[in-house]
């Protein structure tokens, strides 16, 4: 007779073999219906208007790339083939999870050269890679890559907020940059902390905090860097709302989206954020519940 931790066991062994057996058939399914190569990926991101010498920021996961017939460098090779060396690439690859308040409470030292990105695999592999800048900020550096990576990523540590002024994200919209989702939505939109910083006067809330941090950072050459800034509010974080965007962009032509397998992929310009949010602004409408 099977006792009952018996019956625990094949039970729990049982529930294993059932989700690694879905798991399969939803493998087969996508590598059969929704198979893309980095090819297609490619020409859908250029069908999309990304083109050489853009400055493109991307924010991605790789857990949506299912039916990929490619290795995540493979997305990273051809990203940077299509923006070319005059172009640039940049990811963002931010030191922590949870609130950035939280994490700076725990007095952290930023390392540029070692600290992890927490932003996804993609992200991670593309920091590691050769030639590729990393702007040091404790809480919110990017890695760059391209020509002019090195003088993006310049001086990030003495911005007032973490993508304010001064920062990779002002440059991205002084270079008339491009913004990609690569199977993330409207919520990663990092770009709109900068508006948040330049039209704050104009909010009905403030975005960040009345307290000063005091950050450190480690140079690749072992200096210690100070970064004195406001972090985001949390509470005020909890309430922002991006998607209150995505009609404003639609309505404008600024919202351009492809599929590619399963992959949903959205492209925008700086530009073109900047104007809606500063239309809707006008017109007492905000990204925050």
């Amino acid at each position: 007779m099977v006792n009952l931790v018996q019956q625990s066991g094949l039970v729990k062994n049982l529930k294993i073999r059932v989700k690694k057996s879905v798991k399969a058939f939803k493998r087969w399914i996508a590598n059969t219906f929704r198979s893309f190569t980095p090819e297609d990926l490619e020409r859908t991101f250029r069908g999309l208007g990304l083109a050489r010498g853009d400055t493109v920021l991307v924010h991605s996961s790789f857990d949506a790339f299912e039916g990929f017939q490619g290795k995540p460098t493979d997305v990273i090779a051809m990203l940077q083939d299509v923006v070319g060396h005059e172009g640039a690439l940049m990811m963002p690859t931010m030191t922590f999870s949870g609130t950035a308040v939280d994490y700076a409470r725990t007095n952290p030292l930023f390392d540029v050269a070692r600290t992890p990105s927490r932003m996804g695999l993609l992200t991670e592999l593309f920091r590691r890679s050769a030639a590729v800048a990393r702007s040091i900020h404790p809480t919110h550096p990017l890695a760059i890559w391209g020509d002019d990576a090195n003088a993006i990523a310049a001086d990030h540590y003495l911005s007032r907020t973490p993508c304010g002024v001064g920062t990779p994200f002002e440059a991205l919209l002084r270079r008339h940059g491009k913004i990609v989702l690569l199977g993330t939505d409207i919520s990663a939109l990092t770009f709109y902390h900068l508006l948040e910083e330049v039209i704050e006067n104009e909010l009905p809330l403030r975005p960040f905090t009345e307290e000063v941090f005091h950050l450190r950072s480690k140079t690749r050459d072992g200096l210690i860097l100070y970064t004195d800034c406001r972090l985001f509010d949390p509470a005020v974080s909890r309430r922002r709302n991006l998607y209150k965007m995505v009609p404003y962009l639609k309505q404008s032509g600024a919202w351009r989206q492809a599929r590619v397998g399963g992959l949903k992929i959205t492209a925008l310009t700086a530009a073109e954020v900047d104007e809606i949010v500063r239309k809707m602004a006008k017109k007492g409408i905000y990204c925050y519940d």
